[in-house]
């Protein structure tokens, strides 16, 4: 009981000498108040930026679902189904006419109402476009979906036959009623075009600046449509082909956040998915497709997809990188290659609701660096 006479003495005590000083001095005493609150006020801010909202708890949301495809051949190709309630978004469709005969059935498990909402070809070689035009027994993706909304590249250098087909494939599913955005329309909201699109409730797709959207490039993977889909705090990125030259530009026309999922730049090359972009994103998922060890475009092994200066520069931010398939019987001759194909991870399904996360392949569901073909053939910190 003294001692808490002691403390309320001492409290008024320190209460009386504050009014005498501020009686004796009122400016300095005011200068002092407001010189704390401010204090306070700047604490309280840079708390807020730097310690809450960097930690700020994922928000629940409806389930999303994303569909890396194998392509049900040995080369390497892009086919991408990101599914969130009803509405389906495709992007790409490679890597060969008849990978058609593989993606269509595919999709029908999930677009059971034959409609896809968006479809997005990220940009004009074979391994991402030929699957929408198909073969004459196995109908391409324009044929087989009522496709509402295409978004594609502003810019080619393509004068294939592959690529005339998707031309006209494209503007006959228009004809039929699609509307057909590039993805620079998107970008400056013209005609129509919307640079977001919200998907459900918490998710939304949205379409990213590139550089060579409006510019030559010497490669034609730098016109690649590049996107951003968010789910609550949740991104996922995926850049097509870019190579480093536009990756450096996406980084600097765009506010890129840190990203949960990144779709391996350019099937795991060595010419993407660079420092430049990984140091912002840092993704915590990978998932490349390609056919691991596929003598298609090098007989120099490192730079077989997925490369060793990929996995070097993607293995300081995350070990979590998945593969879809995997080259076999690989023959290397003075005239030629050959290699069979089989699964790696399969078809790999990422699933979230803005708080649980998963990755499952459809054969399995091990890391990149778990492999037997990762052991034999690449290194993992350098070791």
């Amino acid at each position: 009981m003294a001692r808490k006479n002691g403390y309320r003495k001492a409290a008024k005590r320190a209460a009386h000498e504050a009014e005498q000083a501020a009686k004796k001095n009122p400016k300095v005493f005011f200068a002092v108040v407001a010189f704390l609150l401010v204090a306070l006020l700047i604490a309280g801010a840079c708390w807020y930026f730097f310690i809450y909202k960097r930690k700020a708890k994922p928000v629940q949301t409806g389930e999303l679902s994303i569909h890396f495809l194998e392509l049900g051949n040995k080369y390497a190709g892009d086919c991408t189904l990101i599914k969130v309630g009803d509405t389906e978004v495709l992007i790409d469709a490679g890597s060969r006419q008849g990978s058609a005969a593989t993606i269509v059935p595919y999709l029908r498990q999930y677009c059971t109402d034959g409609v896809l909402e968006y479809v997005i070809a990220t940009h004009a070689d074979q391994d991402h476009i030929a699957a929408f035009v198909g073969t004459k027994d196995a109908p391409g993706v324009f044929e087989s979906f009522e496709c509402k909304t295409i978004i594609d590249f502003p810019l080619t250098d393509k004068t294939t036959q592959i690529y005339r087909s998707y031309c006209e494939k494209r503007d006959a599913e228009v004809a039929a009623g699609a509307v057909h955005y590039t993805a620079l329309q998107c970008w400056n909201g013209t005609d129509g075009a919307q640079r977001s699109y919200a998907l459900s409730e918490g998710v939304s797709m949205n379409i990213l600046y590139n550089y060579y959207y409006e510019h030559r490039s010497s490669d034609e993977n730098n016109y690649s449509v590049c996107t951003l889909f968010t789910q609550g705090t949740y991104n996922y990125l995926f850049t097509g082909d870019l190579e480093k030259e536009g990756e450096e530009y996406l980084v600097q026309y765009n506010s890129l956040p840190e990203c949960k999922l990144f779709k391996g730049g350019h099937h795991g090359s060595r010419t993407s998915s660079t420092e430049k972009l990984l140091s912002v994103i840092r993704p915590e998922t990978v998932c490349v497709c390609c056919c691991a060890g596929a003598p298609e475009y090098t007989t120099n092994p490192n730079n077989m997809f997925p490369t060793q200066e990929m996995i070097d520069r993607v293995g300081k931010y995350t070990d979590k990188i998945y593969v879809t398939s995997l080259a076999t019987n690989v023959v290397i001759s003075e005239k030629s290659e050959s290699w069979e194909f089989t699964s790696m991870n399969g078809n790999i399904v990422v699933k979230s609701d803005g708080i649980a996360f998963t990755v499952t392949g459809s054969n399995n569901s091990a890391v990149l660096k778990d492999t037997e073909w990762f052991i034999k053939n690449r290194t993992w910190n350098g070791v």
